[in-house]
């Protein structure tokens, strides 16, 4: 059966992130190089994702056009999720996007995917919005972190694609009501 995953923020080809700091003055990204950062997120994504396995990706795939080529090395049936830097014609991106959208909403399950977080007047039923765009940040409400919110940028998931059943754990975890029903193995 396959299992279905989420992944944001791959970045593919910018040698720039490999440059930026966290707000501690580390390296957000442990590489000194676009290429050194490509192969490794290749290696991880292939070990984790099955050939047959669903990935959505939230978005900032690439940065140069060129780079677009990467995902046909990577396993899965991928759906994009446009993020702020996915900007290239949508005929860029079809080749290696079984889908592109805007948002997606997982059926009867209270969750929906985006690339930026909704605000949270637009939750309306969803009681967890599964997200890229802040990298080494989560949203916080009050000085805590939101449980309605879960990130799912490289940086929070060793660079890898992550479990769509891991998310809802760790948002169990954390307090999170992802509003669930069914077994997770049946999400599409």
């Amino acid at each position: 059966m396959a299992n279905t995953f989420l992944v944001s923020d791959t970045h593919f080809g910018h040698m720039g992130v490999c440059k930026f700091l966290r707000a501690d003055g580390t390296k957000l990204r442990p590489w000194d190089d676009s290429e050194a950062m490509d192969e490794a997120m290749v290696e991880r994504w292939n070990e984790t994702v099955r050939p047959t396995d669903k990935v959505y990706h939230l978005g900032d795939v690439v940065i140069n056009r060129k780079a677009l080529k990467i995902m046909e090395r990577l396993n899965g049936d991928k759906v994009l999720i446009k993020g702020n830097h996915d900007i290239f014609k949508l005929e860029d991106y079809t080749p290696y996007f079984r889908d592109i959208r805007g948002y997606h909403v997982m059926p009867g399950v209270g969750v929906i995917l985006s690339h930026i977080p909704l605000h949270i007047d637009s939750h309306g039923r969803f009681g967890l919005n599964i997200h890229g765009h802040l990298h080494d940040k989560r949203v916080m409400t009050d000085g805590k972190v939101d449980v309605r919110y879960h990130c799912v940028c490289v940086e929070q998931t060793d660079y890898r694609p992550i479990s769509l059943d891991e998310v809802l754990e760790r948002s169990r975890l954390e307090g999170g009501h992802p509003g669930l029903s069914g077994p997770l193995s049946n999400w599409s």
